[in-house]
């Protein structure tokens, strides 16, 4: 991996890691680098359509437990649409700008 490539995934997570961390949303960082199982398990457990045509797949990849939540970009769109809850598995609290969006919408 590239100095940029590695820059630009630490960047991502760090991105992840913040925003879970302001939303006081529990997570535990699994590394990949240092720990051979924790690689292992990623990359057996990204399902096979969220695979890169070459290669393995690139960290962060997001999962609620073993359940598959997707890749950074993924994380980013749920993000700017107010769906990370959602996107992660989770309720959204009262009071979250998700939990707002989706009583509206249930209002129409």
């Amino acid at each position: 991996i590239s100095i940029s490539c590695w820059l630009s995934i630490k960047k991502q997570q760090q991105d992840v890691m913040g925003f879970l961390a302001a939303n006081k949303i529990a997570f535990e960082e699994c590394d990949i680098a240092a720990n051979a199982d924790n690689r292992k398990w990623m990359r057996e457990n990204v399902p096979e359509e969220s695979r890169p045509t070459a290669g393995n797949p690139l960290p962060p990849q997001i999962f609620n437990e073993s359940k598959y939540c997707g890749n950074y970009e993924a994380f980013f769109d749920a993000r700017e649409d107010n769906a990370v809850y959602a996107f992660l598995g989770l309720t959204a609290p009262p009071g979250s700008k998700e939990a707002e969006a989706l009583a509206k919408k249930a209002q129409q």
